[in-house]
């Protein structure tokens, strides 16, 4: 199986984490689904992979792929992202981490 790195090393790459509240599992994962397809229609988006834990119901990840800095930049300041940055500290038991790599291997 193939990534969108394995073609495109320059991408920008995004693993994204966030844990739910306690009983507010369902209305997290209902809330990140609805921006994949924002998201995905975005300029410069490549993937945008939800994922959840096996382990840990509401543990969930994005994994992403953006053609450029700019582009990831620009994608923060989209209105459905700010809205949902803004319902965060409801939903999530801590904090959303966010970590932008590059792939060397």
């Amino acid at each position: 199986m193939t990534t969108p790195t394995d073609d495109n090393r320059d991408l920008v790459t995004v693993f994204a984490s966030m844990q739910a509240k306690a009983g507010r599992e369902d209305e997290l994962r209902a809330a990140l689904t609805s921006l994949i397809a924002p998201v995905t229609a975005e300029e410069g988006n490549v993937n945008y992979d939800l994922h959840e834990s096996v382990d840990t119901p509401g543990l969930f990840f994005f994994y992403e792929n953006w053609e450029s800095a700019d582009a990831l930049a620009k994608h923060s300041q989209e209105p459905h992202m700010k809205e949902m940055l803004g319902k965060a500290g409801e939903l999530l038991d801590g904090p959303l981490s966010v970590n932008v790599v590059r792939r060397i291997a």
